[in-house]
């Protein structure tokens, strides 16, 4: 349950900050759907248009990353932090940039790989090489 409200679409319509970004969101998006991230933080609109904004910016906006790519970052980044809602959210939308069922697998067994042997790394305070710094 959340812990704020989820602005419904009677509320969206009538309030002009929000509602605007939401057609944004959609018109973006090229969907009718706004989902409940959106939808609780309409509860402040100048987080709401922040969020939106930077969000456009990083994950929209063509880049030297592709969007699926993007999407999988995302994934990786909302695994490493706990958060249920990014990690079901970015697969979607990673779904919908065309990654495969394989590709989730690699992916998932990638975070995997990477928390072990970050965890090992850690534990055994491992020395960072110096060829690894930038020169």
């Amino acid at each position: 349950m959340s812990t704020v409200k989820l602005w419904t679409e009677e509320e969206v319509a009538a309030d002009p900050r929000v509602k605007a970004v939401f057609e944004d969101i959609r018109a973006t998006r090229k969907s009718d759907f706004v989902n409940n991230f959106w939808r609780a933080l309409a509860n402040q609109p100048a987080l709401l248009e922040r969020t939106w904004s930077s969000i456009k910016e990083v994950m929209v906006q063509p880049g030297a990353l592709d969007p699926l790519t993007k999407e999988l970052i995302y994934i990786t980044a909302s695994t490493i932090n706990g958060c249920s809602y990014c990690i079901h959210s970015h697969t979607a939308a990673a779904r919908a940039k065309g990654m495969t069922d394989q590709q989730h697998a690699e992916l998932l067994a990638v975070i995997g790989m990477a928390a072990e042997t970050n965890a090992l790394a850690n534990a055994l305070q491992i020395l960072v090489d110096p060829e690894f710094s930038v020169k």
